[in-house]
């Protein structure tokens, strides 16, 4: 693997430990020209995943769109990286249990804001004020009420 600082190939890898739940390798490299370290994943290749869009386009799977949405969503949040990253691997997983080939965008976002509400409140409400493309601010109470409720009867 070519350095992504020096270009030069020839590196040895430090660590290398599981992540991602088990479906993916982490390793930790240094390149032994310019000695800086990087990180590298190892991921099995599986069948693609085709995302149905609203307007019925078709298009592969991204792990870095959702990342992308996820980072928007949890801008300014004391959300690391790292539960980001275990958002995205809990998603994908459950999309490889339960889909063969293909699964809406409706059930992808859903699946996302069931792991968002778990970590953040905040971050919960962006998602969907994009995903269910919130009109007005009574589309925002309706989505608080039962967050609302639940911290009422939690008290």
């Amino acid at each position: 693997m070519r350095c992504p600082f020096c270009r030069v190939d020839n590196d040895r890898v430090i660590d290398s430990r599981a992540s991602e739940d088990g479906f993916a390798i982490r390793r930790r490299r240094e390149c032994l020209h310019c000695k800086r370290r990087c990180t590298t994943y190892e991921r099995l290749e599986e069948s693609v995943i085709k995302v149905i869009k609203k307007d019925g386009v078709r298009e592969p799977f991204s792990r870095e769109k959702l990342r992308v949405g996820l980072a928007k969503a949890c801008w300014k949040r004391p959300i690391s990286d790292e539960q980001i990253d275990g958002i995205i691997s809990r998603v994908e997983s459950q999309i490889y249990r339960s889909t063969e080939s293909e699964v809406e965008t409706g059930q992808l976002g859903q699946l996302v804001m069931e792991q968002l509400l778990k970590l953040d409140q905040v971050a919960y409400v962006r998602f969907a004020s994009v995903y269910r493309e919130f009109a007005d601010v009574r589309d925002f109470v309706d989505e608080l009420r039962p967050m609302l409720d639940s911290n009422r009867v939690d008290r």
